[in-house]
């Protein structure tokens, strides 16, 4: 995901006055399988017996190179499974196709940057829900973003004096 991705998802989401939430998945590697064959060497907390004894790593870890790789595999097909497919300018955007209440079509998005996702969409709690299904959030990282990709995000409720549209929130980064 880059600055310029978030600057354009932010404008569509102003334009269909949608909502964005932040989230970071804790421990997302231990979520994601690794494909390459990596050992390390047991020590005591593998037990006595065990101690020096070879272990095959199956789960993706902090400090093995192909991790972050791995996990942002693993993330765009559980995202794949519920019908988000990647955008073809930036694969770590996946969208999917949705219908507001009012019978409004519009795009909904989820950016993915390491462990960090921007969920943007009419109710962005629902994409919570699944997601909080199937990884844990850390604690207190699910709110309106305020920093992302180590830029300022700030918010602006924009009031439109000359009514030619309604109310709408906009953010940006800095």
């Amino acid at each position: 995901m880059s600055r310029d991705s978030v600057r354009i998802a932010f404008l569509i989401a102003a334009l269909n006055n949608l909502d964005i939430l932040l989230a970071d998945v804790q421990n997302a590697y231990l979520n994601a399988p690794i494909k390459e064959k990596v050992y390390t060497t047991a020590g005591l907390e593998f037990g006595a017996v065990n101690k020096g004894q070879f272990v095959l790593i199956v789960q993706a870890l902090y400090g093995i190179k192909s991790s972050g790789a791995r996990w942002r595999d693993h993330m765009a097909a559980t995202l794949r499974n519920v019908s988000y497919v990647s955008s073809l300018a930036d694969s770590d955007v996946l969208m999917k196709s949705q219908v507001k209440a009012n019978g409004n079509e519009y795009w909904e998005y989820i950016l993915c940057y390491v462990d960090d996702l921007l969920v943007i969409r009419h109710n962005p709690k629902q994409a919570r829900a699944y997601l909080g299904s199937r990884y844990a959030p850390k604690e207190g990282s699910v709110k309106e973003p305020d920093a992302s990709l180590g830029a300022e995000i700030k918010k602006w409720n924009l009031n439109n004096p000359d009514n030619c549209m309604k109310s709408r929130t906009a953010w940006t980064l800095h």
